[in-house]
């Protein structure tokens, strides 16, 4: 090849739980697919006149192990699909009467759906208020959040998980018994991914091949590997910046950063670094997340751990556009004898991420968090969260068939049968 241009995404983080082949994921369509004919079946079998109490309730709870926007979105869609899908689905049994079955009243109340989320609030990495929006609309709702848990084993039946008693301080194990279970906690290398890391010098990120500002994978020849999307990430600018961040915040020259310390720190970061802003949001959570010795400081290595976390996406267009030019100025590169390595430097600046906001569906409801403001709950966010999807889509055709597919939802339901 001339170029190569590494797009192969990422896999789910197993945290090293036993069990995970009796979870779902969600990152195909298959995997959609698979995940609505259990649901259906699920509520088929509960329905059986043969079915215990106690199985019953094992069919209708539904885990998600992960409190990330994949997450809340699946628990949100789980919630409306069994409290309106499911009882519209009855209503039209009823009154056209061409099917002697249709899933009883007592499904629909017996139906628990469980959130189960490492840190101390869903959604951690969007603002605090959207976070705690969030988490007040589930808690209307019934939706069971299990916040600073943490799962220990999957097994076919039941979900194992840790959480501290907020009584006696201790953790203690809890087992919820279920026959659905959505995996969502993080992404980890692909296995090509790791394999090129481990082929290429400095490359020490654990979760992405490492790409300098011009999205050059750090290790190769410049101007011939290329990686965008969850497999890669941009080396933080943070880190050259180090020495002179903990000089400037370290007020009382102690060597560590408490959190006051901390948090002009994080406001020096955002003046120098803009791309690091989106990754700062939440201070106090960021903090105590790296004080991984619990005392109220960080440490000179917690602190650079911080820093080397700070990463970068929105690559895709950037690549594309570089590669055109290069193409175009191609004969010019050949006539003067510009080196592979000069090349990209020539025709293009180096990339520089621009946060458009993060959004996120919580259930007939909607959450943005834009740069200096965000927008939680109501008509005016649902209808954004959609003109954001809608506007994504590639082709006049899928927006018209998207748009047709949101107004037979909203008449008569989401479709029930099978895929």
């Amino acid at each position: 090849y001339d170029k190569l241009v590494l797009a192969v995404g990422s896999t789910s983080n197993t945290h090293g739980v036993p069990g995970l082949e009796n979870c779902f994921q969600l990152k195909t369509i298959s995997d959609a697919q698979i995940i609505r004919r259990r649901i259906m079946d699920n509520f088929e079998l509960a329905s059986l006149p043969t079915t215990t109490p106690e199985e019953r309730k094992r069919l209708l709870s539904f885990v998600i192990c992960g409190g990330g926007p994949t997450g809340v979105e699946t628990a949100a869609e789980i919630h409306d699909f069994c409290q309106e899908d499911i009882f519209n689905y009855n209503f039209w049994l009823r009154r056209h009467l061409i099917f002697p079955f249709q899933f009883p009243k007592i499904c629909r109340e017996e139906v628990s759906i469980h959130l189960i989320q490492s840190r101390e609030h869903i959604l951690n990495t969007y603002s605090e208020d959207i976070s705690k929006y969030a988490e007040r609309k589930f808690e209307r709702e019934n939706v069971n959040l299990l916040t600073s848990a943490r799962v220990s084993a999957v097994t076919p039946t039941s979900v194992i998980y840790t959480a501290r008693n907020p009584v006696t301080k201790e953790m203690e194990q809890h087992t919820i018994p279920t026959n659905f279970v959505l995996w969502s906690t993080g992404i980890a290398m692909n296995p090509l991914t790791k394999r090129l890391c481990d082929l290429l010098p400095n490359q020490v990120h654990r979760k992405a091949v490492e790409t300098d500002a011009y999205l050059r994978v750090k290790g190769a020849q410049k101007g011939t590997i290329y990686a965008i999307g969850d497999c890669a990430t941009i080396e933080t600018s943070a880190v050259p910046h180090f020495i002179e961040l903990v000089e400037e915040s370290d007020k009382n020259k102690d060597g560590k950063i408490d959190f006051q310390e901390f948090e002009e720190m994080v406001k020096s970061i955002k003046r120098k670094i803009p791309m690091a802003e989106n990754h700062l949001v939440q201070v106090r959570e960021l903090f105590q997340m790296y004080d991984s010795d619990a005392d109220d400081s960080l440490s000179l290595n917690e602190l650079m751990q911080l820093l080397q976390e700070l990463v970068a996406s929105q690559q895709g267009k950037y690549v594309g556009s570089l590669l055109t030019r290069i193409a175009r100025h191609q004969h010019q590169f050949e006539a003067s004898n510009t080196p592979l390595e000069r090349q990209d430097e020539s025709v293009s600046k180096p990339f520089k991420y621009f946060h458009l906001g993060s959004l996120a569906y919580i259930g007939n409801s909607a959450v943005f968090d834009f740069d200096r403001f965000s927008l939680m709950g109501g008509l005016a966010a649902m209808y954004a969260w959609r003109s954001v999807y809608w506007s994504e889509q590639v082709s006049a055709r899928t927006r018209a068939l998207l748009m047709i597919d949101w107004i037979v939802r909203g008449i008569w339901g989401r479709d029930l049968s099978r895929l």
